[in-house]
């Protein structure tokens, strides 16, 4: 009875040991297939040329009026003569003659920033429109409405005047979440000068000197306002408190521990399908509607900013805005909300790396292959020829690294980190497998021993 029972546990442990070395692999071939780099969403580049920012340079400003993407993805260039409008067919984009050139429409803005300010005010060039179009909030007084309209007329009426629902205001209050005694707001891209790394954020959400964490208990610090511009732009650069961003520097996050690997930058164009993330509402998207554009806020004015149909709400101040992997700015005001929806500005990306002398950290594989991967010099445009706006997307996806999720067994035993737990799994599995032959060995030798003892006598 006894020789039974150890047969049987003899017999356990070598088919639990065999289960081990074949969950050890499983562990390290999930590990190692899970660790590469996925490719990044395939973004279609227009012809040589033949991109709207390229005609307008080429053409000027007294003979344009803007370009922007149209429904059928063809890129769409305003022009104010014909002669233009056939060169803008020979470079295979759809021109459209309008009255107005670039440089009236610019002057008409001017007229407009020379004017007394009036907080709850934006304007902006609508290119497809071919008019300036001056909002005002519920918060404008009748006065201060009226005042704004007679410079409206002064100007011209291609000056249209509209009041809009909601404010104009920041969006203080993943992009992940960073809090500070002034509000919450939400981590932009990871930005880097090469010594240490940082985060790219609105420049309202605190001036320089401001602490951030990562907790509302205020026990896990994560960094301090370096740089901060705002009004006028609004960008800010909180240094990491290690100097370091980390794993998954290169990903947004857009909620549920999922994230959006970053892969370049652009500038937006009109017309474009975007992405925007942020700690209160999460992943939403929407169309450019203008660029350059300019916002009274109560704090004051800020200008060049990116206007788009994106929505979002405070706390989402400082989050990302993205399109097929490509970063294009962060966010920094508007009005309305995600229920009803409204208008957001976003601060460009590219501006805001130049006034600050940094580098955007990118996927590895687009920066040649180089862990900790910084971006080229910044594209002209986010070209998205021959692409319908709403057929782009966010990018390849991509998990956030220290996000807290809840895990099975399963979950944990195959995460990506777990190379060397799978190889200990199996170094322990192969230690089972040679004690349970050596004591058997030992077994059948004492035996042989007994019986040849008893045989001799």
């Amino acid at each position: 009875m006894r020789h039974a029972r150890r047969r049987v546990v003899r017999r356990v442990t070598r088919l639990a040991a065999v289960g081990g070395l074949l969950l050890g692999g499983a562990m390290v071939a999930q590990a190692a297939m899970a660790s590469e780099t996925p490719p990044a969403a395939a973004r279609p580049l227009a012809a040589p040329g033949g991109t709207g920012a390229a005609l307008v340079a080429r053409l000027g400003t007294a003979r344009t009026a803007g370009d922007w993407i149209g429904a059928d993805g063809r890129t769409v260039v305003a022009v104010t003569d014909q002669a233009a409008a056939r060169e803008v067919r020979r470079a295979g984009a759809e021109p459209k003659v309008v009255p107005h050139s670039m440089n009236e429409l610019k002057s008409a803005t001017a007229t407009l920033r020379s004017a007394p300010r009036v907080p709850g005010t934006a304007w902006a060039v609508d290119y497809r429109t071919n008019r300036v179009v001056v909002r005002a909030d519920r918060t404008v007084s009748a006065g201060d409405w009226s005042r704004l309209t007679r410079v409206a007329t002064g100007i011209g009426g291609f000056v249209h005047m509209e009041r809009t629902k909601g404010t104009f205001t920041t969006r203080l209050n993943g992009a992940q979440p960073i809090l500070s005694t002034g509000g919450r707001c939400s981590a932009g891209f990871n930005v880097t000068d090469g010594r240490s790394d940082f985060i790219l954020t609105a420049g309202h959400c605190g001036a320089a000197g401001s602490t951030w964490f990562a907790d509302n208990q205020g026990n896990q610090q994560l960094g301090r306002t370096v740089n901060s511009s705002f009004p006028g732009s609004d960008f800010s650069l909180v240094r990491y408190a290690d100097g370091k961003a980390g794993a998954g520097a290169d990903v947004v996050a857009i909620g549920g521990g999922k994230g959006v690997r970053i892969t370049g930058l652009a500038d937006p164009s009109v017309g474009q399908r975007v992405f925007r993330s942020g700690s209160t509402s999460g992943l939403h998207d929407g169309q450019v509607t203008a660029l350059n554009a300019t916002v009274n806020y109560p704090e004051g004015t800020v200008t060049g900013l990116v206007e788009t149909t994106v929505c979002a709400e405070p706390g989402d101040s400082g989050g990302p805005l993205f399109s097929e992997g490509i970063a294009l700015g962060v966010t920094s005001g508007g009005s309305g909300d995600c229920t009803a929806g409204g208008t957001t500005f976003f601060q460009p990306v590219t501006k805001a790396l130049t006034a600050l002398g940094v580098r955007l950290i990118v996927s590895a594989q687009n920066a040649g292959g180089a862990p900790g991967g910084t971006s080229p010099a910044p594209a002209a445009s986010a070209a998205q020829g021959a692409m319908a706006p709403n057929a782009a997307s966010p990018g390849s996806s991509a998990p956030v690294t220290g996000a807290s999720q809840g895990s099975t067994l399963l979950a944990r035993l195959t995460d990506t980190r777990n190379v060397g737990p799978g190889l200990l799994v199996i170094a322990g599995s192969l230690i089972a497998l040679v004690a349970t032959r050596y004591i058997r060995a030992e077994q059948d030798r004492k035996a042989y021993q007994r019986y040849y003892s008893a045989t001799w006598g």
